[in-house]
């Protein structure tokens, strides 16, 4: 049967892929990349991964990637730690080589998107898939399909001006080093044995990240927000200074209603980016 979607997760340093039919993941592979080659070289070791999983029940394949994307040419830019990638038409190139449908999304989006068909986002109306990591990025789920707006930068929420400089500065894993220079790794470890310094640092951030879910409430009232990315294994250490910012939340209904939700998704990149795929059939087009 033609039935699988193939789900490519593109990192500066690996690639990872799998089929993907229903809710089944299978066939997955792994391989490293030249982080530093050419677009060419780089292309070549994808076409590798794809040509590996490429068979007659394929019928879509989706990519996630960690830079901005032209959702409707298919066209990537400033792939994170791939210096080559500055505008590589990616869609056109695929689908030239394949034959099949191919799409195309920033890392942010495939998360919400894998979290919305196979985590703890199954069976919501509408959520926000929140990637914590070196940077804070979001998807949108709204009445069951992404939206990334007109031009794919929807939920920047990282980028807007707050404080002296802007929200990702204060609440992403920037903020140990940008503030206290130091490893956020070294404050996790820290924080686990307890010691007191760690703690308050975990108890700061959550005060930003706090307001940033502040931010994200006044905007798209959601009631379910599902946290990925390095920073959430923090969760238990910026809990409660997180909720306690949301006391100040003008709508304390919204605030009651509110679930926030730590990621436990196995291949989330993979599934994410095969999820393109259910939801552009979703959109009926």
């Amino acid at each position: 049967m033609k039935n699988h979607t193939i789900g490519i997760d593109l990192g500066g340093t690996h690639l990872r892929g799998g089929r993907v039919a229903g809710n089944e993941l299978s066939s997955i592979l792994t391989q490293k990349i030249n982080s530093t080659g050419t677009v060419e070289e780089v292309l070549k070791e994808l076409f590798t991964l794809l040509d590996n999983l490429i068979d007659p029940s394929v019928i879509g394949i989706g990519i996630g990637v960690p830079g901005l994307v032209d959702t409707d040419q298919g066209i990537v830019y400033d792939v994170v730690n791939i210096p080559s990638w500055k505008e590589v038409p990616l869609k056109q190139v695929i689908q030239g080589r394949y034959g099949i449908p191919v799409l195309i999304n920033n890392d942010a989006n495939c998360f919400a998107l894998g979290e919305f068909y196979f985590g703890k986002g199954a069976g919501h109306e509408s959520m926000l898939g929140l990637t914590i990591g070196t940077g804070l990025g979001s998807g949108i789920i709204i009445n069951k399909k992404l939206y990334p707006g007109k031009n794919g930068g929807a939920g920047e929420f990282g980028m807007i001006d707050y404080l002296d400089k802007y929200i990702e500065y204060y609440a992403s894993g920037q903020f140990f080093q940008n503030i206290y220079k130091i490893n956020g790794e070294e404050v996790f470890k820290k924080a686990k044995n307890g010691e007191e310094g760690a703690l308050k640092m975990y108890a700061e951030l959550g005060h930003h990240l706090g307001n940033a879910v502040k931010i994200i409430l006044y905007t798209l009232d959601v009631s379910l927000i599902i946290l990925g990315g390095s920073v959430r294994f923090g969760y238990p250490y910026f809990r409660k200074s997180l909720w306690q910012s949301l006391d100040s939340f003008a709508f304390q209904k919204a605030v009651k209603n509110l679930r926030i939700e730590i990621s436990e998704l196995e291949n989330s990149g993979i599934l994410g980016a095969a999820a393109l795929y259910y939801d552009l059939q979703k959109k009926g087009v």
